[in-house]
């Protein structure tokens, strides 16, 4: 593989090359790390089911399990005290409890808290205790008033002009004669 850009690299270096022996090197390493990984996952599974019989046999030792574990990097060398610290632990999916309630933010509870404050005002408004229904309901009811006596005038206007026309034909009729 030729490493640095089109030109050569910086400072006018020239390009490395990978020879084909280090390759092959690389390969076995490769081949070899992947081996172990499947060895030790077979081991595993074999540890996983010689837990299970124990556990169907009724011992259960969870603090030597958790002792035993593997540590990874500086963990395995250095014994740590720390009163805070919680080993996690992994659930298994029948330990988990769909049963206890959800606990929600902080911006879910006073969006819920909004929407149940806006159904309880709209109840109070169409049953006419909020002040804004009450106002509601004197404004429709002046209107309302406003347009029956609109109402009552225009009949009024119409039966005037309609006697109004009536006699105009009667004189009418009355100096045809």
């Amino acid at each position: 593989m030729p490493k640095g850009g089109k030109k050569g690299g910086h400072k006018g270096r020239m390009r490395t090359y990978t020879s084909p022996e280090e390759i092959d090197a690389q390969m076995k390493a490769e081949k070899e790390r992947k081996k172990q990984e499947q060895e030790e996952e077979e081991g595993a599974a074999q540890n996983d089911t010689a837990e299970e019989k124990l556990q169907e046999s009724g011992s259960e030792d969870s603090d030597d399990e958790d002792s035993q574990r593997k540590r990874a990097g500086v963990e395995g060398l250095i014994e740590i005290e720390n009163p805070n610290r919680v080993a996690q632990k992994s659930k298994k999916v029948t330990q988990i409890e769909l049963d206890e309630p959800k606990q929600l933010s902080r911006r879910e509870r006073e969006e819920i808290e909004k929407q149940k404050a806006k159904e309880r005002y709209m109840k109070m408004h169409l049953a006419g205790k909020t002040d804004q229904a009450k106002a509601d309901l004197a404004r429709l009811a002046i209107i309302r008033k406003q347009r029956e006596e609109a109402a009552k005038k225009k009949e009024e206007e119409r039966k005037a002009k309609e006697a109004a026309a009536a006699a105009a034909r009667g004189i009418n009729s009355l100096s045809l004669k």
